[in-house]
């Protein structure tokens, strides 16, 4: 979605902004378009609803707490023209008629385990596979399927919690958790999360928004151009786990230490075994960054609009996608149909079957300990 401004309508955008971030409950439409009624209803037995967090810059998150959602993250193009750049649904029947991962908070595990299984104080513990023979994002009863408890302390924030119950999706403890959304003036988006568990168990979270910075959610990113702070990669098996190495991204096309377009890397060597495997990149990068939220972890430019957005991270690595599975198939917020290839994500992580590679930092969180994880996501412009 595209709203037209010139210096004068900036000036009155930002003050009607600060109004509907205080709006009146009976005043339900968003900047991006959304009507929150069409996010009120019950699922599993709880109420599901629409939330708002936004900045006087302008900048708009919209989130559901159907499994923990950005729906719609407004921020202006280089012209002032204020733009949705991820992928989603209108209403919630988009989300829960159709399991997705659509701008999802991915729990108890983020992407995939092998076999569904993985060895505790030697003890195999056996989980819901819902991806051929493998769990993937906390199997069929992940969190991208839950209802979270929602509080907004102000505008600016929105804090979600979920408790996770022993033996949800077959992983051990009961995990509270709890993920918070806040914008700030930088145009920034932070999320943070926290777990705590009762007993001995495994947690990796992320989210699984699909950014399309051009605005235009149907059009291609292969023309974007993406920095990745990383110089190695953990490649795939032909059932797409990890094999336990990791590999130099220099000469193939997972090398993104400079900045590339998308398209440009994928015709370095389109035979590439590992791209065939997953029909494009779906790759997790071993980041350069050394846990360090302050180092820049990756930076992905859309020349249509200006609108850069840059990814900062504590986490030791990041799953890049580029919508290979997308087909056409689903439409979203404006009638966009959501081809191959028409958004990328960059979900900050451990790495995937973690806890079956003791060579990779551990995903294990102990009874007493707090997980911890901070992902920003900051958005400027190229003029």
């Amino acid at each position: 979605m595209t709203i037209p401004t010139n210096t004068l309508a900036c000036g009155l955008l930002a003050v009607a902004l600060l109004i509907a971030c205080n709006q009146e409950p009976d005043v339900q439409r968003t900047q991006s378009g959304l009507d929150k009624r069409d996010f009120q209803t019950v699922v599993n037995g709880d109420s599901t609803n629409l939330y708002v967090i936004c900045n006087a810059n302008g900048m708009e998150v919209c989130i559901t707490n159907y499994g923990g959602r950005i729906v719609s993250l407004m921020v202006p193009d280089a012209t002032g023209a204020f733009r949705d750049v991820v992928q989603g649904f209108a209403n919630i029947d988009g989300y829960t008629t159709e399991p997705s991962s659509f701008g999802a908070t991915m729990g108890r595990f983020a992407n995939r385990i092998n076999n569904g299984q993985f060895v505790l104080d030697g003890d195999t513990v056996q989980l819901d596979r819902n991806n051929g023979a493998h769990t993937i994002h906390g199997g069929g009863d992940g969190w991208r399927g839950q209802v979270f408890a929602a509080r907004q302390p102000d505008d600016s924030t929105l804090v979600l919690t979920y408790t996770s119950p022993d033996g949800e999706s077959g992983f051990p403890g009961e995990v509270t958790a709890s993920v918070t959304f806040a914008v700030n003036s930088r145009n920034e988006l932070a999320i943070n999360y926290e777990a705590e568990t009762t007993a001995k168990t495994i947690i990796n979270l992320t989210n699984h928004s699909f950014f399309n910075l051009s605005g235009n959610l149907a059009e291609t990113v292969l023309d974007d151009i993406l920095y990745v702070n990383a110089a190695g990669y953990t490649p795939l098996d032909s059932t797409l786990i990890t094999t336990g190495e990791v590999s130099p991204v220099a000469g193939t096309p997972f090398d993104f230490t400079e900045p590339v377009s998308i398209r440009t890397a994928l015709a370095r060597d389109p035979a590439n075994t590992q791209l065939q495997m997953a029909s494009g990149i779906d790759h997790n990068f071993v980041l350069n960054t050394g846990g360090s939220i302050d180092e820049l972890a990756a930076r992905l430019y859309a020349p249509g609009s200006g609108i850069v957005m840059e990814v900062y991270t504590d986490e030791p690595g990041m799953q890049v996608y580029t919508g290979n599975m997308l087909d056409g198939s689903r439409t979203g917020k404006g009638n966009a149909r959501y081809g191959k290839q028409t958004a990328i994500c960059l979900e900050t992580q451990h790495f995937p079957d973690a806890p079956n590679k003791p060579q990779w930092p551990t995903t294990v969180l102990e009874p007493g300990d707090r997980y911890t994880s901070t992902c920003i996501y900051r958005f400027s412009l190229v003029k």
